[in-house]
């Protein structure tokens, strides 16, 4: 009997020969390095795999998962893959994804104790205690958690543009910042329409004066 970790040994062996019979070079041209375009900042739910539900191959997407896709300015983990995104792959876009039905959303729409992860919770909480007054006046419960989870990928999208990494690479070149949810029901990605490209796009009191070089 197989076991169902070994389940996943032996279905690396059957991607991997699969791969070879389309393209007897395809992991050798992986192999000489990547140049994605996207950085990814999603989820860390396992139904929402970048690189799938946007139909692209290996090597297109640079990926950064955590629970509800969240940008905290002190997350040393996040920073290291942005500034190695940003500044050596050159990516033009970074893409924060939320998912609809988000598990970390909706705890941190309660008042449990989820243990050690009521600290990352917070950052979500502050999200709502932001928008209260909007997110109150929806009686739906469904329909409230759906809109925190966009209201949550919009704060992030402003979280990044906050970063000192993100503001030095509009001062030298384009970098488009955009928010997207996906649709478990439906499997389809929604446009937030949110796009931070310009140090312009922030609240002054965000923007680093950054000395000649």
């Amino acid at each position: 009997m197989i076991k169902s970790y070994e389940r996943l040994l032996q279905g690396n062996k059957n991607w991997a020969a699969e791969k070879l019979k389309m393209d007897p070079n395809y992991f050798k041209g992986l192999s000489l390095g990547q140049t994605p375009e996207y950085l990814w900042i999603g989820c860390s739910d396992s139904r929402v795999p970048a690189n799938e539900i946007t139909g692209t191959k290996s090597g297109h997407i640079f990926v950064h998962r955590n629970i509800a896709n969240v940008v905290v300015h002190t997350d040393m983990n996040l920073l290291s893959v942005l500034y190695y995104a940003v500044e050596v792959l050159h990516v033009k876009h970074v893409i924060v994804c939320g998912h609809y039905g988000c598990g970390g959303v909706i705890a941190a729409m309660t008042n449990n104790d989820n243990g050690f992860v009521n600290n990352w919770l917070r950052n979500i909480k502050e999200v709502y205690e932001k928008h209260s007054k909007e997110l109150n006046a929806i009686s739906d419960v469904k329909e409230r958690e759906n809109r925190l989870v966009e209201l949550n990928v919009i704060e992030q999208v402003h979280n990044l543009g906050k970063t000192k990494i993100v503001q030095q690479a509009w001062a030298r070149r384009d970098l488009q910042v955009h928010g997207w949810v996906y649709g478990m029901s439906d499997g389809l990605i929604k446009d937030l329409n949110v796009m931070v490209d310009e140090i312009s796009d922030l609240n002054p009191i965000y923007r680093f004066d950054f000395k000649p070089v």
